[in-house]
């Protein structure tokens, strides 16, 4: 027997077992739980004392990236998906209203420009692998595939500047959307928000040459947000061409290391299709067109995505001794160096490149939201605690039910340690969450 069958057995045998398996499980089987110890009370209206608990406990981890702990990051896609749904389709209970379906809208993906040749492997209509610029052709799981072809001119530097700077360069890019939409209405820049507001909801995702692009959904609504109709003059069609006009326009000015300019603007490449209100669980239609059901799934799957996707580190380095013993392509190994070194430049101090070293200089979120877009992940997380509250208080023995609004909760827990004890602890976990991921998936099939 290995040393994992003995720790499974040792745990599968212990007296606390039952009680630690029923612990997990309410994480939804969590790769890494923190440990918590303290007491939680619920009070009612005059103070008396409606439910306790005290002890230790399990709290899931909330690490969104599937690679470090794939029950949580369930969570995250779920919750994810229910924000986007509601923007996309419209949700009463998230105060969406359906009529979002009937407003210009328009699914884009903006990508990062090309900072020198990476092995690549194209297939044409027919099936045939079409050979690489080193001249092979290369299998799907070749390592090479993004990795540069000369990594001596590949422009590092560059790439993880443009890297740490696409945010703001997000951010540039929405500026001069606007910018482009007010000038289609005839008003000034400044008093576009006077006339339509534009909400959007974006997701960041790792290409194989390490850098990352953007998919995002754009949708116009009246200046009071999305129960505002979109002001005549806006439709789906002056939507797109703003849209290529903005990403187009759309620049950032910086300087590299050796004091040149340099001037961060999007790659070529400009992915942008209109989106119809569908219930369907097709991701297109015959004319290219999206469906709204299908695109809040598509993009949530992406929110769970971190630097797995490109060879890199799921943690923050702590030193450049540390990549040494990392499993990583030299490409993605470069990129890792380069943003260090380059973090250790007074002048890019404000980046904080050491700290988003292992993200491949990338400093922004994997999802975000404008205001108006939709509900928050904490609205979305409120409810699910005001569920299981409601449930808790539905199991009193009370003559009347108890309305969750007039209780308190007054929690006092503190950590005590994170992780499981052991690998086999770890096995019996993951166990859980994959057997909850599949009923998850045959519930799908048979709805």
């Amino acid at each position: 027997m290995t040393v994992i069958d003995d720790q499974l057995s040792a745990r599968l045998r212990s007296p606390g077992y039952p009680a630690w398996r029923a612990a997990v499980e309410q994480t939804g089987g969590c790769a890494a739980p923190i440990h918590l110890r303290g007491s939680s009370r619920v009070l009612g209206r005059d103070g008396a004392v409606l439910l306790e608990r005290s002890g230790d406990a399990l709290a899931p981890c909330g690490n969104r990236r599937e690679s470090v702990c794939p029950a949580c990051s369930d969570r995250y896609a779920a919750d994810a998906f229910h924000l986007l749904r509601a923007g996309l389709a419209g949700d009463d209970t998230k105060n969406v209203p359906a009529s979002v379906t009937d407003r210009p809208r328009a699914f884009l993906t903006l990508t990062a420009p090309s900072f020198g040749h990476v092995h690549t492997r194209k297939v044409t209509a027919r099936g045939f692998v079409m050979p690489c610029r080193c001249g092979q052709r290369h299998h799907p799981d070749d390592p090479r595939i993004g990795c540069a072809v000369d990594p001596d001119t590949y422009d590092y530097i560059g790439a993880v500047l443009w890297q740490a700077h696409a945010g703001a360069l997000w951010a540039r890019f929405t500026t001069t959307l606007r910018r482009a939409l007010a000038a289609e209405l005839g008003v000034k820049a400044r008093a576009f928000r006077d006339h339509a507001r534009l909400s959007y909801a974006k997701v960041a995702e790792y290409q194989r040459r390490g850098l990352i692009h953007f998919h995002a959904v754009i949708r116009l609504d009246g200046p009071g947000g999305p129960a505002d109709p979109c002001p005549t003059g806006l439709d789906d069609t002056t939507l797109r061409v703003a849209i290529t006009t903005a990403a187009a326009a759309a620049s950032l000015s910086i300087t590299r290391p050796d004091g040149a300019a340099m001037t961060l603007g999007w790659g070529a490449q400009l992915d942008l299709r209109p989106v119809t209100p569908s219930a369907a669980r097709q991701v297109e239609n015959d004319a290219g067109e999206i469906t709204d059901a299908a695109l809040a799934g598509y993009i949530a799957k992406y929110a769970t995505k971190g630097t797995g996707a490109t060879n890199g580190a799921d943690r923050p380095i702590r030193d450049l001794e540390h990549v040494r013993y990392l499993d990583l392509t030299p490409h993605h190994r470069a990129m890792i160096e380069t943003a260090w070194l380059l973090g250790e430049l007074k002048q890019y101090e404000a980046l904080n490149l050491h700290r988003w070293a292992h993200m491949l200089g990338f400093r922004g979120h994997f999802l975000t939201k404008s205001q108006r877009y939709s509900v928050s992940f904490r609205t979305i997380r409120g409810e699910r605690r005001l569920w299981r509250l409601r449930e808790d208080l539905s199991a009193l023995d009370q003559v009347e039910p108890i309305d969750p609004y007039t209780v308190v909760v007054v929690n006092d827990w503190v950590p005590v340690r994170f992780g499981h004890r052991d690998d086999g602890e770890r096995e019996l976990a993951a166990a859980i969450a994959e057997r909850n991921r599949s009923h998850r998936r045959a519930t799908r099939r048979t709805t």
